[in-house]
């Protein structure tokens, strides 16, 4: 089964901060994710729902809905500032 991959339009404009070398790893592996949505190494996020992998020091925060087949990016940010609380 294929899943379908949304971008949310924060974590778009976050891709798109970064360097292009940096855009296309991540990309690389928000598009593995449509055939595996959890691969090896991914962790189900205990302050939040959702689950993250990671791209060298970079993570990509997505949620995953079995039901229709649809991963939704959420975030993507560099570790030191992806899991801060946004209050």
């Amino acid at each position: 089964m294929i899943y379908q991959i949304e971008i949310s339009k924060g974590a778009l404009k976050q891709l798109k901060k970064l360097s292009p070398e940096l855009q296309e790893r991540i990309q690389l592996k928000i598009d593995d994710l449509a055939i595996e949505p959890r691969p090896d190494g991914v962790k189900k996020l205990k302050n939040r729902d959702g689950y993250r992998i990671r791209v060298g020091n970079y993570r990509v925060i997505y949620n995953i809905l079995d039901d229709i087949l649809l991963i939704i990016i959420v975030e993507i940010g560099h570790r030191s500032n992806i899991y801060k609380d946004k209050n």
